[in-house]
């Protein structure tokens, strides 16, 4: 899966409470092998290899919002990953979502979790076990 490109450049979520959440992602990320890349005021960047993944204020000085029906996920390598990923989550002010394990509508390869950070974004840590490949 590491030589798999991917079609994302990056992304960003807003926040209102930029310490609170960059707590929270420092803490969540950590699991999938996710550190900090870079730092600016009211923006932090996360990523493996480059700035993947951006929790800051709105450019423009607006409220941050929450997109209804918008979620993140991030690729975990392994089940263990989901876990350490939904259990820190929980511990760092997460809402459970989803707790880890198989979801039969998205095929026997898939094992994730779901959870709400603290600014209500819906986030997921998702491993693509190919060994449960039906084909």
């Amino acid at each position: 899966m590491d030589d798999i490109p991917s079609i994302i450049s990056h992304v960003s979520l807003g926040t209102n409470h930029f310490d609170q959440s960059v707590a929270f992602y420092d803490r969540v990320l950590e699991p999938l092998g996710c550190r900090r890349l870079m730092d600016y005021p009211g923006a932090v960047a996360y990523g493996k290899m480059f700035p993947e993944f951006w929790v800051q204020t709105p450019f423009d000085g607006q409220p941050a919002g929450v997109g209804n029906g918008t979620h993140v996920s991030f690729i975990a390598m392994n089940k263990e990953a989901v876990h350490a990923f939904y259990e820190a989550a929980l511990a760092a002010g997460g809402i459970g979502e989803g707790e880890p394990g198989g979801r039969e509508e998205y095929g026997a390869e898939y094992y994730g979790c779901f959870v709400r950070d603290p600014e209500g974004h819906k986030i997921e840590a998702a491993f693509w076990d190919e060994s449960q490949s039906q084909g």
